[in-house]
């Protein structure tokens, strides 16, 4: 199990950039697969990116592609979610989830840790 913490959610203008992080715990980071998620209000959780474990291979949203960027560092325990050119469309709580798995997936429920959230919200 792995305690995830997100940091770097906030209020930003359309346009705009943020740079969020999950630290994790343990020292197994580097056997997870790693995704973030999101969730607007009313709506499902829906997947935005994931990475697979030695930061070589990643996998998008559509929604999100050619706007967002995953990575993550192992020797810090840290993926991120580089986040350009957002649109109000992008406001929802940020949720980063790990998966001990050699495969990348786009499935919520195949993930079994997950953070807290953190809000971005986008206005127009």
């Amino acid at each position: 199990v792995q305690l995830l913490v997100e940091s770097g959610g906030g209020l930003v203008q359309a346009g705009g950039s943020l740079r969020l992080s999950c630290a994790a715990s343990g020292r197994t980071f580097g056997n997870h697969i790693m995704g973030w998620f999101r969730q607007a209000p009313g709506k499902e959780r829906e997947f935005v990116a994931s990475i697979n474990r030695s930061g070589t291979s990643t996998k998008y949203a559509d929604s999100v592609k050619g706007r967002f960027t995953i990575s993550r560092d192992n020797d810090k325990n840290t993926v991120y979610l580089q986040m350009n050119s957002l649109k109000p469309e992008d406001t929802a709580v940020y949720y980063c989830a790990s998966r001990w798995h050699m495969v990348i997936s786009d499935r919520p429920n195949e993930y079994s840790d997950w953070g807290q959230g953190t809000q971005v919200t986008v206005s127009s």
